[in-house]
């Protein structure tokens, strides 16, 4: 039993309006929350603080909150979510981003899984090895460090291990 909530701003810096992006005639947040349907979820939320997003995304049936402008992150628009609904305690609550209209329902399903197994997280997002210097390199790639039993100890948009000592020369790294 399981919840996908998928955080979605429209006022990205690196791209706005990208959750209206249509792809295949509907919009990329859309075909994310079609994505996640198919893994089983019990409920698909796309959490967003932007009237057109949760107009477009209920034109499509898919279930829509609207939260708080000042989220600084996708994870603060999560727990709104989780709070303004009651999510029960124990309730599992899968973090899937809107810019992932090709993420495959099994992944979301394993995450599910392993967090039905665990009893100290009930928050997950999927993170995948890099295997190319270039996104290794790029902003626009999150990257997550995780602890030796494979949760997360921190995320950013920096290489990792980011050259403390060299990081004023960042013409290697996709801007």
């Amino acid at each position: 039993m399981f919840w996908v909530v998928i955080p979605a701003r429209r006022a990205s810096s690196r791209l706005p309006n990208k959750p209206l992006a249509d792809i295949g005639g509907a919009p990329m947040v859309v075909r994310v929350a079609e994505q996640a349907k198919k893994s089983g979820a019990d409920r698909v939320i796309v959490a967003t603080d932007d009237d057109e997003i949760r107009h477009a995304v209920e034109r499509h049936d898919v279930e829509a909150m609207l939260t708080r402008t000042d989220h600084p992150s996708g994870t603060d628009r999560i727990a709104e979510v989780a709070e303004s609904l009651r999510a029960p305690a124990d309730q599992i609550l899968i973090n899937v981003q809107g810019d992932e209209p090709l993420i495959e329902p099994e992944l979301i399903t394993q995450v599910a899984q392993t967090l039905h197994q665990s009893t100290k997280a009930c928050v997950a997002t999927a993170a995948t090895p890099i295997h190319e210097a270039s996104m290794a390199k790029s902003i626009h790639v999150v990257k997550v460090v995780c602890n030796a039993h494979g949760h997360a100890l921190y995320f950013s948009r920096a290489p990792i291990p980011f050259d403390r000592d060299g990081w004023q020369d960042l013409s290697g790294v996709g801007m």
